[in-house]
This record gives C-alpha cells, sequence and structure tokens, in this order.
C-alpha cells in the first residue's frame, strides 16, 4: 500500500503551543486513521512540522519529556518530487546504441539516463543521439573512436566469438570489407583495423598476416582450424555473424556504446528533488529536451519526467496549528492543499480552494482544543502527549496568568499535569526559566523567537514578546536589543515594531517600539502620555487579546 504523507505545521517563529500541537495532533491523527483507515489505496501518516526554529523553552519542553522536535519545513511550494517522477531504470554507458534502442521502445520512452556503477548520473541518451550515429557512417574510424566493445559487436551482429576475448576493445584502426584480390587486400588492411570478410581462407589468412585487431566472418561460414590457431597467435578476436557482409556493414555501427553519443556531465540539464516546480517550469521552456533527469541531494539518479508531468502536480497536504493568518504561515501556502485549521486565535487572511475542516475555539491555547478532540474521539493520552499539552497551556497561558485563559484551560492543564506526573509550579518555574536564558542568543535570534506580523488598512505592523522571570533579564534584554529595532522592522517591510518585554511574576509589560508614528499610537491605545522610550502595561501580559486588539482599534481610525 502507497503511503500518502500529510504535514502538520504551526506557524512561523514556533512558540511552543506551535511545535507541541503539531507533535501531539499527529499523534491524535495517526492513532483514528490506525482505528478507522480514510482510504483503501493508500495508507495516510500524519507528520509534525515546523515552521521555525526551536525557542530555548520549547526545547526544554521536548528534552523533558524525551520528545524529538520536528523536521523543519520553510517552504510547502510543489517541488519535483510531488510530481509523477518515472522510475526508467538507469543504463551503463557502455551498452550498444542498438540495444538502447530496443529499450527505448520497450518501454516507450525517447531518452535514457546513463548511470555508473554508484547510480551517479553519467549522462543522456536520446533518440536524436541513435540517428546521429548512423548519420557517421562515413567515416570507418568511428567504431575505435567510439571504444567499442567486442561483446557489443557479437550481441548487435547475434554472432559468437570464435577467437579473441569478448570483453576486449576495438580501438585503432578503421572499418575495411574484405573483399578483392591478396594484392587489393594488402594495400587497404593496416595493423589494427576491423575487416568483414567471407569464407575465402586465403583472404582470412591473409588479414591475420597484416595484423588486423578483429575480423568479422559473415554468413556464418565455417571457419577453419588453420585461421583459428593463426588468430589465436597474434590475439586476433573472430567473430562469427549468421548475416551478410551488407548487413554486417549496415548494423556494426549500432554496436558502438551510447556513451560515445550520449550527452555527459556537466553539460546535462538535471533537477533536484526539492527544485520547485515554478522555477523548473521556467528553465524547461527555454530547452527543446523532452524528458529531464531527476538526482537526489547526494546526486544519486533517482529517475525521469517530462514536460507533461509539469502539468499534473500533486499539491502538498498540509493541517495548520495554531494560527490562520497568511503572514504566520509557512512560504507559498497558497500552493498546498490545507485540509484542516486547529486555532484559537482571531479569524485570519488565509483563504482556501476548498472547503476544510476549521476549529477555532475562544481559549488560551490550542493544545485545549486537541485535548478536547482526543476525548471526543476516545484516544487514550500517554504520558508523553499529556506532558507536551500540559506545557503548552502554561506556556501560552503563562501559567493560568494571562487574561486569555479560560476555566476550561485551567480545567484541562491540572488534568494533564496528572497525566504527565508533573507538579505545574515547579514545572512551569523550569520552563520558564530556560526560555529566559538569552545569554547564548543573538539579538535576532531574540527578536524573532516568538514574532508575529499583523495587518490594518494600509499598515502592517510586527510584534514581538520576550518573557522572562526576572525583570532584570528582561533589562539585559532590552539594553542589546534597542540599537536593532530600526534594521529588523526596515527588512521585514514594516510600518512599525512593537517589542514585549513580559514579566510574568508581576504580570507586567514593558513596551518598546520603532517606526513613525509607533510612540504615538501605543501611547493613544494605552491612555498614556506618548513617550520615545516605551510604555509600562501593568496587567497587560496577552499579545493577542490585549495588546493587538487596542492597536489595530486605534488603527483603524486612521
Amino acid at each position: 500500500m502507497k503511503e500518502k504523507k500529510v504535514w502538520i505545521v504551526g506557524h512561523k517563529n514556533p512558540d511552543t503551543d506551535s511545535i507541541c500541537a503539531a507533535i501531539t495532533y499527529s499523534y491524535l491523527k495517526n492513532e483514528v486513521e490506525r482505528e478507522h483507515p480514510s482510504e483503501k489505496e493508500h495508507k495516510i501518516v500524519y507528520v509534525p512540522r515546523r515552521a521555525g526554529s526551536i525557542s530555548a523553552e520549547t526545547a526544554f519542553v521536548l528534552d523533558y519529556f524525551k520528545v524529538e522536535a520536528p523536521e523543519l519545513i520553510q517552504d510547502v511550494g510543489t517541488q519535483i518530487k510531488d510530481i509523477h517522477i518515472r522510475k526508467t531504470e538507469g543504463v551503463s554507458g557502455h551498452i550498444s546504441m542498438k540495444k538502447a534502442w530496443e529499450m527505448m521502445k520497450i518501454l516507450d520512452v525517447v531518452t535514457l539516463p546513463v548511470v555508473n556503477a554508484k547510480n551517479k548520473l553519467e549522462g543522456l541518451i536520446v533518440t536524436g543521439d541513435i540517428a546521429k550515429s548512423y548519420m557517421d557512417v562515413l567515416d570507418n574510424t568511428v567504431l575505435s573512436r567510439a571504444r567499442t566493445q567486442y561483446r557489443n559487436m557479437v550481441e548487435t551482429l547475434e554472432g559468437k566469438i570464435v577467437t579473441g576475448n569478448e570483453h576486449g576493445y576495438f580501438i585503432k584502426g578503421k572499418v575495411v570489407v574484405g573483399v578483392g584480390s591478396l594484392e587489393v587486400l594488402a594495400n587497404s588492411v593496416e595493423n589494427d583495423d576491423l575487416v568483414i570478410i567471407g569464407d575465402r581462407e586465403e583472404s582470412q589468412l591473409k588479414c591475420i598476416e597484416l595484423n588486423c585487431s578483429c575480423m568479422i566472418v559473415t554468413n556464418g561460414y565455417e571457419i577453419s582450424q588453420e585461421v583459428i590457431e593463426a588468430a589465436n597467435a597474434r590475439d586476433i578476436v573472430i567473430i562469427s555473424t549468421p548475416y551478410d557482409t551488407f548487413t554486417v556493414s549496415r548494423l556494426i555501427n549500432q554496436s558502438m556504446p551510447i556513451k560515445f553519443f550520449m550527452t555527459k556531465a556537466p553539460d546535462i540539464i538535471h533537477f533536484d528533488e526539492d527544485d520547485f516546480v515554478d522555477e523548473v517550469r521556467d528553465i524547461v521552456a527555454k530547452i527543446r529536451h523532452r524528458d529531464f533527469p531527476v538526482v537526489d541531494e547526494n546526486m544519486n539518479y533517482v529517475g525521469m519526467f517530462s514536460r507533461r508531468n509539469l502539468m499534473n502536480t500533486r499539491k502538498k497536504q498540509l493541517i495548520l496549528v495554531d494560527h490562520n493568518e497568511k503572514s504566520q504561515a509557512v512560504a507559498n501556502i497558497d500552493e498546498a492543499e490545507i485540509l484542516e485549521i486547529i486555532d484559537h486565535h482571531r479569524i485570519g487572511s488565509l483563504e482556501t480552494m476548498a472547503p476544510v475542516y476549521f476549529r477555532n475555539q475562544p481559549l488560551g491555547c490550542t493544545a485545549t482544543i486537541i485535548y478536547q478532540m482526543y476525548q471526543e474521539k476516545n484516544i487514550e493520552i500517554p504520558k508523553q502527549i499529556a506532558g507536551l499539552l500540559c506545557a503548552s497551556i502554561l506556556s501560552d497561558t503563562l501559567m493560568f496568568r494571562s487574561p486569555t485563559c479560560t476555566a476550561i484551560d485551567k480545567e484541562v492543564g491540572k488534568k494533564l499535569a496528572e497525566l504527565a506526573d508533573i507538579n505545574v509550579e515547579e514545572f512551569a518555574q523550569q520552563m520558564f526559566e530556560a526560555g529566559s536564558n538569552f545569554a547564548n542568543k543573538t539579538e535576532d535570534e531574540i527578536l524573532n523567537q516568538d514574532f508575529k506580523i499583523f495587518y490594518s488598512g494600509n499598515y502592517a505592523f510586527g510584534v514581538s514578546q520576550i518573557s522572562a522571570m526576572s525583570r532584570v533579564e528582561l533589562e539585559k534584554v532590552e539594553a542589546r536589543i534597542i540599537p536593532c529595532l530600526e534594521k529588523m522592522r526596515v527588512d521585514k517591510k514594516l510600518s512599525m515594531i512593537y517589542v514585549m518585554l513580559t514579566d510574568i511574576l508581576n504580570e507586567s509589560t514593558y513596551l518598546i517600539y520603532d517606526g513613525d508614528g509607533a510612540a504615538n499610537i501605543a501611547a493613544e491605545a494605552f491612555n498614556q502620555p506618548e513617550s520615545e522610550e516605551g510604555l509600562v502595561l501593568k496587567g497587560v501580559v496577552s499579545r493577542k487579546k490585549q495588546l493587538i486588539p487596542q492597536l489595530i482599534s486605534i488603527l483603524a481610525e486612521r
């Protein structure tokens, strides 16, 4: 049964809720799928992913409960690996042009990939290359220049080796048809030539005397013992074929190895599995080739795709957790197929091509919603999963102190703490302290660890929230990040940028900002005197419920 993957991913600059929601909801979906498969032809596997770096707080949580961090995904645009890749087997560069042609007909393809023993792509052979080999019949040295193996000649001419080593190569000389008198032969056959000859024994012996490298005896004529012994004495190859001289002359070029005519690396136009289809289309449109090889990250050959395959792409399937804003979603979200959205924030700007399962509840944490879904599906919650869900609630609600925290969040959080066998206050303090350790982080990492962009009318503004158990730690961070605010705002093309320095224990926030009008808007939003340095917001700890609505309300009036 084929496996179909559905990625479950949170927002960019993920917090603990975003990461843990992806993990815990993946577990739930896989358990439900195991009990009640949704498809017969595919096994659906739900895989957690993350859209940004793991914060110190989240790292502590994952380590505490011995859970691996999800893999990073930064772009969900359609890639080459999402289209139909034809698994055309790679061939050796030593096979004959005839064999390549026969394989093309059997496989109904016009291109064969050429690989070495380690499956590295060496070249491509197309039908046009085979046609070219026929056009070179006037060059009687092309067979040796191509370093044609005698085994290829035997295969092409349906013959057999009488003397010599079939694994040897014809590497010098020209191709001669051995007709006429012995005198004519003496004038036409040179050292190392390949001679196509009939049944005249004296002519055969003469060619051996002239030190040809190979004789092809036509029409299946019997070869005398004397000729065989003479050829063996000089290590001359004799091939016997049932074909007549004309047919042999016509077919012999088909024995040349394909590597002589193939397009060789690095001139091969190839693509990686991770290349995005939009970019590939632009390149392919300028190239006349019909088929293109695909390689993996180690340059191993994977398969082929055609121009037509680019028209039939399979979009990545996603479930979004802890967000529904396009600005917070992983890059190229429009190219993906969104199946579900599980969130506790306001309804944002994200649009879907088709109806989706959308569960949005006014709760303090996505994990609370996911807990409810476990109960609804009657799925048992393992200790690890309970720990992740509980940590998410404690993080998002600041240990039940945030105004976003509901009675349901508090009730669920305590139940999960029992299942996870943790003390809420002790664990929360350890978790917040881990998140408050900024010593080993750059200013950019600090600002982006919990950063979101919002829109109101013509305004685009960003809000970063930095939480700590100590006001002293926050003051140290403040001194470091203030010089970086303007650059961050400009780089992200924002009108304004706000940073919440949230003191968890004292339940207050010191708000700093950058941008034209940022100070005025903040002052008006919280009915305080305007200050270029910052504002003390007592009782304000929630970005979602206490800061964003106030700012948007003021911006909406401008």
